[in-house]
């Protein structure tokens, strides 16, 4: 009886998790704050521009892989990540790879033990 109980309190608890709303685009780019001085400021246009590839990561073990595809003009630089869950493992960070317009690149790297964690940076070429 006990089992059932709480059996059924993770399935409505998965169940309200899976029906959140989310953003499926984190990185869109928000201006928040004026440029320095010196620097060119984006006009308009080029900020209202959607950017970035959307990327999947793929944890299997001590290997970690990225497939990024960029449906956008304009191209994304972008890296991967990844934070090792051993605090004596290496954490490494991929070479920068150019996602053209309607492009997919794939990103690799791995951990010698655990993988704690793994992300994609995105960036405009040339900033």
């Amino acid at each position: 009886m006990r089992l059932s109980r709480n059996l059924a309190s993770v399935t409505v608890a998965a169940t309200l998790l899976l029906c959140l709303p989310y953003d499926p685009v984190p990185h869109a780019r928000v201006r928040s704050a004026p440029p320095a001085a010196g620097q060119p400021a984006v006009p308009e246009q080029a900020a209202a521009q959607p950017f970035g590839a959307a990327c999947l990561i793929h944890v299997n073990g001590s290997h970690v892989v990225a497939h990024c595809h960029n449906p956008y003009v304009d191209t994304d630089r972008v890296r991967l990540h990844i934070e090792c869950a051993r605090w004596w493992d290496i954490d490494t960070d991929t070479s920068p790879a150019d996602a053209g317009p309607a492009a997919t690149v794939r990103l690799s790297g791995r951990c010698w033990k655990e993988v704690g964690s793994a992300w994609v940076s995105h960036q405009r070429p040339g900033n």
